[in-house]
C-alpha cells in the first residue's frame, strides 16, 4: 500500500532510466534512492567521462546534472544529451544560476539542497512532456 502511494502521480518514472551525474557521493546516493522509490532506474556517474561512457552504452530517458563536478563542468554531458534529444535538468549548489539559464534556457535549474519530492517531481515533469 505504501509503495503504490509513493508511485501515485509518478507513472512517467516507472521503469525510466535516469542518468544522475553528481560528484558528491552522498547526494548521488540520495538522488538514486529517491528515484528507485518511485520505480525508476538510476544510472549513477561521478565524472563527465563516466557519464559520456554510460550514454554510449545504453540510452536514458532523462538526466539530472550537477553543474560543477570537482574540477570539471558537466557541459559536455549536457551537450550530448541535447544532441540526442534527452531531457535534463541541473541540480546545483552554485549561487548564481543566470549563466546556466543563459546557456541552457529550456532547462530547469534546481538549487541545492532540494527535497526528494522536488527532484522526483521535476524529473517526472520532464518525462511527461
Amino acid at each position: 500500500m505504501e509503495r503504490s502511494a509513493r508511485h501515485e502521480g509518478f507513472a512517467a518514472l516507472s521503469s525510466a532510466r535516469i542518468l544522475l551525474v553528481e560528484d558528491s557521493f552522498f547526494i548521488l546516493m540520495e538522488l538514486e534512492s529517491a528515484l528507485l522509490d518511485v520505480g525508476a532506474q538510476a544510472v549513477c556517474c561521478r565524472t563527465v567521462g563516466e557519464a559520456l561512457s554510460s550514454l554510449d552504452e545504453q540510452p536514458v530517458s532523462a538526466a539530472v546534472l550537477d553543474v560543477q563536478l570537482d574540477r570539471e563542468s558537466s557541459e559536455a554531458v549536457a551537450e550530448r544529451l541535447a544532441q540526442q534529444g534527452i531531457p535534463f535538468l541541473f541540480y546545483t549548489g552554485q549561487l548564481e544560476t543566470a549563466p546556466i539559464h543563459g546557456d541552457w534556457p529550456p532547462c530547469k535549474v534546481i538549487s541545492k539542497p532540494a527535497s526528494r519530492e522536488t527532484i522526483v517531481a521535476a524529473v517526472a515533469h520532464m518525462l511527461e512532456r
